[in-house]
């Protein structure tokens, strides 16, 4: 069950150090969900049909990369559950699908934190950016991406890591 958004504190700024790594999740990938998020946001034949996917690049049914995006976002919600939140994000960078994710994988997540830097403008906030790597059940990376996370400041103006 879900914890209200209300109830998940904020994971303060200064709790981010540089190499931090943070491992989680498993999301198991079922053919039903690829079929269901490719008839709606990405109808291509390898995400549609068992058969005709055969033939194509995949070599069978496969998710759509925007689809891994969307159960990677489900495995930060849930961390974000236990760990605390963050207060958004302004995007991220250098999205890359490194290899198809089938019905059957179960995927997970490494984030690691790459830089910390207390926004110029807004001294109640830092910015955080990491790596994030997503891999499969053989530990084969299938998408990775660079992105920033928007954090709380516990001192408003001090000198925090950075």
């Amino acid at each position: 069950m879900m914890t209200s958004p209300d109830e998940i504190p904020f994971i303060p700024f200064e709790s981010f150090e540089v190499g931090q790594v943070r491992r989680f999740g498993a999301y198991e990938v079922t053919r039903d969900e690829i079929i269901e998020f490719a008839s709606k946001y990405d109808a291509q034949f390898f995400h549609l049909d068992d058969e005709k996917a055969k033939s194509s690049l995949f070599g069978g049914l496969c998710a759509s990369g925007w689809h891994t995006c969307a159960m990677t976002m489900a495995m930060m919600v849930e961390d974000m559950e236990t760990r605390g939140r963050s207060l958004g994000s302004p995007g991220l960078d250098d999205l890359r699908w490194m290899k198809p994710v089938y019905p059957g994988d179960t995927l997970s997540v490494e984030m690691t934190v790459l830089a910390t830097k207390p926004s110029q403008s807004r001294p109640e906030i830092g910015f955080v950016t990491s790596r994030t790597i997503v891999s499969n059940q053989n530990g084969d990376q299938v998408m990775t991406f660079t992105s920033k996370g928007i954090f709380p400041r516990s001192t408003p103006g001090h000198s925090a890591a950075g």
